[in-house]
């Protein structure tokens, strides 16, 4: 992974983290397992939060900063947060972005500044697809900033970390707002920065903004875009702000080996089509890293523990002081708990676009996609942004959480 670990030492009552990847619409699967943990724990309104770092990704952003918002709570005012996934309308939040689209935005810029009228560029740049504006609403309005605020100040949330990607660098960026006495060790790679403020929906937006469906994003005089290209699951950022118990939400099916023999021929047959190589794409960008993330994890964790079985506290010392001095930390034991939909998102996009049927052009997109062939479904499933779909994702979420209770329960207690 590219950054996993932290001191050999854990600090007294270190958070649990909630670390949520990046998907588009796949996002109301995140709301429904959230709802199973929820439930399983018996958390109401009154209880404590269970979670202390929140970290998040794109559409893992949106759902990470309404929990930090809703932290005051045991609940996590997880039920409104679903209600919000299944008020989505494929003819509103699917509208094709025409000046988006034949980039008028840009040309209008460039007139302003011949006509010496100002050089900002605006809130947006770049070419999209699809019109923002119905998710900019959703963020700007539906999250309590204020109350995310106040739960940072009074240590109800440790650490709040959004990641996007800095346009003009292509550096990922990790925008934290950290509570008062809570320390998070930024990166020493290069390739990444970070920014401690106050996190706003510009923040979140700029992390969602997947190229080409959506413009990318300005904070501050730079532009962002989805941080899910270089980070899709951040899992370094809460371990540097001190969590050892990671809950992480993948939206990435793991399919047995009997489902990839029988995918292998419709993959074979459809190489060709753009949509296929499409949805491909974004599948490898957004979703793919996060099992090797884990997988290195699992390997540190190895490593240290047989560190600790076979050199003295001396030695294991010197270790950890050459690893806080080239890494900025040094390792410790992690524990996770990891969540993957038991079934194949982009299927399920596509059953639910064949019960569809309307006039509006979002209707229009989705049945062109489905006419290019069942094999385009993870594209699909990215911009299905329609309240049918959201909630079977739910359903399928909290079914997900739901089997594995005892699993739950028994992670949070040791926790």
């Amino acid at each position: 992974m590219r950054d996993v670990g932290s001191f050999l030492r854990p600090r007294p009552a270190a958070p649990t983290a909630l670390v949520l990847s990046g998907g588009g619409a796949r996002g109301s699967y995140e709301a429904g397992v959230l709802a199973g943990i929820v439930d399983a724990l018996g958390l109401r309104p009154g209880d404590a939060c269970p979670f202390g770092v929140f970290s998040g990704t794109s559409v893992g952003a949106i759902n990470t900063t309404w929990a930090a918002a809703n932290a005051h709570r045991g609940d996590l005012n997880v039920d409104e947060l679903i209600r919000q996934w299944l008020a989505l309308s494929l003819d509103t939040h699917l509208r094709i972005d025409v000046p988006g689209l034949l980039r008028l935005r840009e040309y209008g810029a460039r007139v302003r500044r011949m006509l010496g009228l100002g050089t900002d560029h605006g809130p947006r740049w770049g070419r999209s697809v699809v019109d923002s504006r119905p998710l900019e609403r959703i963020v700007s309005g539906a999250i309590d900033w204020q109350k995310l605020h106040e739960n940072v100040e009074r240590r109800l949330v440790h650490a709040a970390v959004v990641a996007a990607l800095e346009v003009s660098s292509g550096r990922t960026t990790l925008f934290a707002e950290v509570a008062p006495g809570v320390e998070f060790s930024p990166s020493r790679d290069p390739r990444r920065q970070a920014v401690w403020e106050p996190l706003t929906a510009d923040h979140v937006l700029a992390s969602a903004a997947i190229p080409f469906l959506f413009p990318a994003r300005r904070v501050g005089r730079e532009y962002y875009c989805d941080g899910g290209l270089r980070y899709s699951t951040p899992i370094a950022p809460a371990i540097r702000c001190g969590a050892e118990h990671l809950v992480v939400i993948s939206l990435l099916h793991r399919p047995g080996r009997a489902e990839l023999l029988a995918e292998g021929r419709e993959r074979v047959d459809a190489y060709p089509n753009l949509i296929f190589l499409a949805g491909k794409l974004i599948n490898a960008l957004l979703l793919d890293t996060v099992d090797y993330d884990l997988q290195v994890l699992e390997r540190l964790n190895t490593l240290l523990s047989v560190l600790e079985r076979t050199v003295t506290p001396h030695e294991l010392e010197h270790v950890q002081q050459v690893l806080q001095r080239n890494r900025g930390m040094g390792y410790r034991m992690l524990h996770t708990l990891v969540f993957h939909p038991s079934v194949d998102i982009g299927a399920v996009a596509a059953d639910q676009a064949r019960r569809r049927r309307g006039r509006s052009a979002g209707s229009w997109a989705v049945t062109h996609l489905m006419r290019s062939g069942s094999v385009e479904d993870d594209l699909l499933s990215f911009l299905y942004f329609d309240s049918g779909f959201a909630q079977r994702l739910v359903e399928l979420g909290h079914r997900d959480a739901r089997a594995r209770a005892d699993e739950i329960r028994r992670f949070f207690d040791r926790s």
